[in-house]
């Protein structure tokens, strides 16, 4: 249950805390006192979505923590939201995905609000209902699990069916491609190569004066660069018996006229191999221009040109295995169907023998509802197992039907119920849906919507029964509910500093008579109402003890 809640900085909450106890606990207040808010935290700690727009204007980030106790634990959980739109959510202090906190709080809280009853009048969320009353998880997942086999290998066969209807085109088209690279047979780097090969071909002549000239001033001519540095090496040597700093150079002399003289050598052999080879220049040219074609059909690089080559030749492999694996997947889909359709009977023939019982249930609950006469019924379409109605929920295709008033037919749900009505249909299936969880939070917001008088008291009552196995946290606009709380929390809307403040207390008795007042007269409170207010404590608390009394006496 949810033992301890604080909220900071969201939306027009700065700072709020609160303990919340065993029991039905009711919140009231005036209408945008931010009540709603309050519950939208709790949501926001499971894993609702956040949004920037959430945090309070001028602060940089929103937090809500709680504390909940379950099996004799107490877990700390705790969402922060930044004004950035980012958020992250902590378990005991330590950072976990927003999943692991939306797995934790559907274990520990069922959340309802507004949007839910919506939902309810959309007939795919009903089969979820049944499931979950009936507590079919387990073939639930086996179904799901089935069909993404199943889908996943549909998809591969209809790629490789559209491959292989395609194939005859494609591998033409790809021949083509390789047959185009394959002729002129690129060879990595080749590129470069003949693109300095041309350049000396291109400047023989200059290359072989260029040589000759260098050669002559390094080591032929009588003024030498080897000869006149024989000359320097002696001056250096008489240098060094001066001083010994000119010795490192001497030691080094080996090595530069080794280099020098490897140089005269090159320079007369590159020189004397360079010739002019017009026809050999012609035929590099010509196959710089195949290798030009092909990097701009297919480069921009020789690189990628021989990309291409390897990828053509491995999907042309593949189409002509194409067929055979086709084969293959076709077997392999008409087993994982089996499969499925297998998981789908077991679900939808659990789903059938328990529909009866949870009609009964869901009537024998809205009896104690104030819907005494209503009928109820789950109604199955016909169409059998067909492809076309498979998904990861099963085959079935099913809705809720309803009649609550004596002598009309039954009708599909969205019809026939007011807004009172589906008010007290959704308590109901929340009701008997939890039963297998005591000790869990239920939380209902605007669970009063479209009710009053005798049927508030009679909602009142049976949200007081639902304390006594669950934590009950209801939002409530009714003093016949209201007055049914074991605990009772007030919001309040204040403006402090020019900022708009909601707070939330705990009432004294006192209080609460107060505020009882104050929902059934308005803005006017008088002795009457205050009267009227105690009078309605006093019963809805004798209900409790008589009640109570019963319970012991069983």
């Amino acid at each position: 249950m949810l033992r301890y809640l604080h909220i900071r900085n969201l939306s027009v909450i700065e700072s709020l805390e609160i303990s919340f106890q065993p029991g039905l606990n009711v919140i009231t207040g005036e209408t945008g006192a931010g009540k709603s808010i309050v519950i939208g935290a709790v949501g926001l700690l499971l894993g609702d979505r956040a949004s920037s727009d959430l945090v309070r204007t001028g602060e940089e980030t929103a937090n809500i923590q709680a504390v909940f106790e379950a099996d004799g634990r107490e877990t700390i959980v705790r969402r922060e939201i930044t004004a950035q739109g980012r958020s992250r959510s902590f378990i005991d202090g330590q950072l976990v995905p927003a999943v692991r906190a939306k797995e934790l709080g559907a274990s520990l809280v069922d959340l309802h609000g507004q949007h839910e009853h919506q939902a309810l009048l959309d007939p795919d969320t009903h089969l979820d209902l049944l499931d979950q009353y009936a507590g079919l998880a387990a073939e639930r997942e086996a179904v799901s699990a089935a069909y993404a086999e199943w889908a996943a290998l549909v998809s591969e066969r209809d790629s490789v069916g559209a491959r292989e209807r395609d194939r005859e085109s494609r591998e033409e088209f790809l021949r083509f491609q390789l047959g185009e690279i394959d002729r002129t047979a690129p060879l990595e780097g080749e590129d470069e190569e003949l693109a300095a090969e041309r350049r000396v071909l291109a400047n023989a002549e200059k290359v072989r004066l260029l040589c000759e000239e260098a050669y002559g001033a390094l080591y032929e001519r009588d003024a030498s660069a080897i000869g006149t540095l024989a000359s320097v090496w002696k001056r250096i040597e008489d240098l060094r018996a001066i001083d010994a700093r000119f010795a490192p150079y001497l030691e080094a002399r080996e090595g530069v006229d080794a280099q020098l003289t490897d140089l005269a050598s090159f320079l007369r052999e590159y020189g004397s191999r360079v010739e002019s080879a017009p026809e050999r220049l012609q035929d590099v040219e010509a196959r710089l221009a195949s290798l030009e074609r092909l990097k701009r059909k297919y480069g921009p690089t020789l690189g990628d040109v021989l990309g291409r080559r390897r990828r053509c030749a491995d999907e042309l492999a593949a189409l002509g295995s194409s067929a055979e694996r086709l084969a293959e997947l076709q077997a392999l889909v008409a087993q994982a169907g089996k499969r499925y359709l297998s998981a789908a009977e077991r679900l939808s023939s659990v789903r059938r023998r328990n529909a009866p019982k949870f009609s009964r249930a869901l009537v024998g609950e809205l009896s104690g509802l104030a819907m005494e006469r209503t009928r109820f019924e789950v109604r199955f379409e016909d169409g059998g197992a067909s492809e076309s109605r498979w998904s990861p929920r099963g085959f079935d295709a099913g809705q809720f039907f309803v009649s609550p008033n004596p002598g009309e037919e039954l009708r599909p749900l969205a019809r026939v119920v007011s807004g009172g009505e589906l008010s007290r249909v959704m308590l109901a299936l929340k009701t008997i849906a939890t039963t297998d969880s005591p000790g869990k939070t239920l939380v209902f917001d605007e669970v009063d919507a479209g009710i009053g008088g005798r049927v508030a008291d009679v909602v009142g009552r049976r949200l007081r029964d639902l304390g006594k196995t669950f934590q009950v946290l209801c939002i409530t606009h009714l003093p016949q509910i209201a007055a049914c709380g074991d605990w009772h929390y007030r919001v309040t809307k204040s403006e402090r500093r020019g900022r708009t403040q909601t707070t939330i207390e705990a009432l004294t008795e006192r209080a609460r008579v107060d505020e009882l007042a104050r929902m059934m007269a308005g803005l006017v409170v008088t002795e009457g109402s205050r009267a009227s207010a105690r009078e309605m404590l006093l019963v809805r608390r004798g209900e409790g003890e008589d009640a109570a009394k019963g319970e012991r006496r069983k």
